[in-house]
């Protein structure tokens, strides 16, 4: 199985997480196993926890950390249940955990995944391939509304409402099942004029849609708070997205989890109990360097945010 993994501001991401020789280690999105192995490397009675909801990550994981097996633990799983996943190993607390978040590269290059709009492909999007809904039941089952909005609002396309209404209207004459079909009818709906410019114009539908078959804004916002709270004092948590959305819901959990008191200010006392969780290490976010981004173009959009528990 080809796996190329090229791991994004993997300096940043390691000198960020502030590895402690002993320390316990959450790394929620193994993918190729990159950042993991990094982490391995500077332990030596610590312990790394790889978590990936894809088998094949898990698979070339193994095979890149093979030479510290006794320093790590890999599940298949998906992030947002860290809590569970650490306590049936027994783990109490952690020293930081890091989360690369969207689309793996290998995902995007394994044709048969359906996560590319330049190969053909039935339209599958599942980064867990052992859940049952997929692209495809977005795309044929979802109402015109439903597509509008996952489309407006996933992928941020302006031409939400017309590829709503191109994709309900092909589908009455037969199913869209691949990956090619979809990208033809979104190019229907969008004018040739709009077409020319920018980028692919079935990118923001795309990611919309694989946003929505694998529910990732929602698992990213449950998950900022619980993994906060599975931290140590002085824990790290890094994570890295690829775009807007994404990146959003990182600095708005970050701010809610750095605030205090939220009472009004004309109560005379606080009657709201809260307290700040983390300081935020990252006011703003690291972005690759112009030599990152050379070597590894798809590192061109990310982001890495830091927060460390108090």
């Amino acid at each position: 199985m080809e796996f190329e993994h090229i791991p994004v501001l993997l300096k940043e991401v390691i000198d960020g997480l502030n590895i402690k020789k002993d320390g316990f280690y959450v790394d929620g999105t193994l993918g190729g196993g990159g950042h993991s192995l990094e982490i391995a490397k500077r332990l030596t009675t610590g312990k790394l926890i790889g978590i990936d909801q894809d088998l094949n990550a898990i698979k070339k994981a193994r095979e890149v950390l093979k030479n510290y097996s006794d320093k790590t633990l890999l599940v298949h799983n998906n992030f947002v249940n860290i809590k569970d996943i650490l306590r049936d190993l027994e783990i109490e607390r952690v020293d930081g955990i890091l989360l690369d978040i969207g689309v793996s590269s290998h995902q995007l290059d394994q044709e048969e995944r359906g996560f590319s709009y330049n190969k053909d492909a039935p339209l599958d999007m599942r980064m867990d391939k052992t859940r049952d809904f997929t692209a495809w039941d977005v795309v044929n089952k979802y109402s015109q509304i439903e597509l509008e909005k996952i489309i407006w609002e996933y992928g941020e396309e302006r031409w939400a409402k017309r590829i709503a209404e191109f994709i309900v209207e092909e589908r009455k004459v037969e199913p869209i099942d691949t990956t090619l079909d979809l990208v033809n009818t979104i190019k229907k709906a969008i004018p040739k004029k709009v077409r020319m410019e920018g980028h692919h114009p079935a990118k923001k539908t795309f990611q919309a849609i694989r946003i929505e078959v694998n529910k990732e804004l929602d698992v990213l916002e449950r998950s900022i708070p619980i993994m906060c709270r599975l931290l140590n004092k002085g824990g790290r948590l890094c994570i890295i997205t690829f775009h807007s959305l994404e990146d959003r819901i990182v600095k708005e959990e970050f701010k809610e989890l750095n605030k205090d008191c939220i009472c009004p200010p004309e109560f005379p006392i606080c009657v709201c109990d809260k307290e700040k969780e983390i300081q935020i290490i990252t006011r703003k976010p690291i972005i690759p360097n112009t030599e990152e981004i050379e070597r590894n173009p798809r590192a061109r959009s990310s982001k890495l945010r830091i927060a460390e528990r108090v």
